[in-house]
């Protein structure tokens, strides 16, 4: 295990999104991490913000350097397999981020080779760190939604114009790139479905990829729905979950990303605070209803980073498994055949 004074190393593959707003920061502002060195060709964005990283452009370089322990993938989709399978050839431990490969064969397979040479694997599932996800979780755990028959998550957005970037070009559009979050948190909170009904569409005109897609899991006892969708001008609503004692809903969306791309790190006071309640609504005896608010527990995004540097170190397993993951991928995999586009 390659340790310095400040911990572990970590190569940052990527600087796009992901790793601009998510991961570099998150890395940075973790107790016994480093950001050793970043693969881009953003230079200048770099230097701006993580001055003290090494600039590097080839991949290789990063897997030949002996000071770098954790390599961190936020390359596209289509990059993750090579790029995995490289880092755990050269002895690297990994981190992904979502989804874990484009297809479940490979996916697989990046499993395997990381059982095989002991490499510690995990996959960025951020959104288990949500404030709304959290508040949910939290009401679920304790009861105080009773058993859940019906569970409707969204990640609707409006962006009527089609998009030309990779992530819009996708083969399943909106399911490959939203679809993982969505389906993580539903799985940790519900296990394996029995079944899988997706419906996949293109509705703006001209588009490239699926911008529209419903989802439904099906569960002995309830069903969750998982709806995703870029045509829609009213989009705030976020979870309306109904069990047999009471139903949440909540509207507005975790504010990490917003903060990050503000400039905001998970030091400042206000990170992760969400400032909507959700609504936690119980049937009266007189027919009506009473409603309470719920104060949305704080997101913590950085939860996942500090977790991964305890299973570095050997303490405490990682914080998202190679078997979740799997999982995820075998439904997004369930999903697309599913569907009829």
């Amino acid at each position: 295990m390659t340790r310095n004074r400040h911990g572990h190393r970590v190569g940052l593959i990527g600087f796009g999104l992901a790793g601009k707003v998510f991961h570099a920061p998150l890395i940075t502002s973790t107790p016994g991490l480093e950001l050793h060195a970043v693969v881009t060709s953003r230079h200048d964005e770099v230097r701006a913000s993580f001055p003290e990283a090494r600039l590097v452009t080839d991949y290789a370089d990063v897997l030949a350097d002996p000071a770098v322990s954790l390599i961190v993938l936020t390359t596209p989709d289509h990059l993750h397999a090579e790029q995995a399978r490289a880092a755990i050839a050269a002895g690297k431990h990994l981190v992904i981020d979502k989804p874990l490969a484009p297809t479940l064969a490979e996916a697989r397979d990046i499993a395997e080779r990381a059982r095989q040479a002991g490499t510690i694997l995990s996959v960025f599932h951020n959104r288990r760190w949500d404030s709304d996800f959290l508040t949910l979780r939290s009401l679920i755990e304790t009861g105080q939604l009773g058993d859940i028959v019906e569970f409707d998550s969204h990640f609707d957005r409006f962006r009527p114009t089609v998009g030309t970037r990779w992530k819009d070009q996708r083969t399943a559009g909106v399911w490959q790139d939203l679809g993982p979050h969505l389906v993580d948190q539903a799985l940790v909170l519900f296990g394996m479905p029995t079944a899988v009904i997706t419906d996949l569409a293109i509705l703006k005109p001209g588009g490239l990829a699926p911008d529209y897609a419903r989802a439904t899991l099906v569960y002995p006892t309830r069903r969750v729905n998982l709806h995703m969708s870029q045509t829609r001008h009213e989009h705030g609503l976020r979870f309306s979950v109904h069990g047999t004692s009471a139903s949440f809903v909540k509207h507005g969306s975790d504010p990490q990303e917003d903060q990050s791309k503000a400039g905001l790190t998970p030091a400042d006071p206000q990170w992760g605070n969400d400032l909507e309640p959700g609504q936690l609504i119980r049937a009266a005896p007189d027919g009506g209803s009473t409603t309470t608010s719920v104060p949305a527990l704080r997101g913590d995004y950085g939860a996942y980073y500090s977790a991964i540097t305890n299973a570095l170190s050997g303490t405490t397993p990682v914080p998202v498994t190679v078997a979740e993951a799997l999982q995820v991928m075998e439904i997004i995999a369930a999903g697309k055949e599913s569907s009829t586009i």
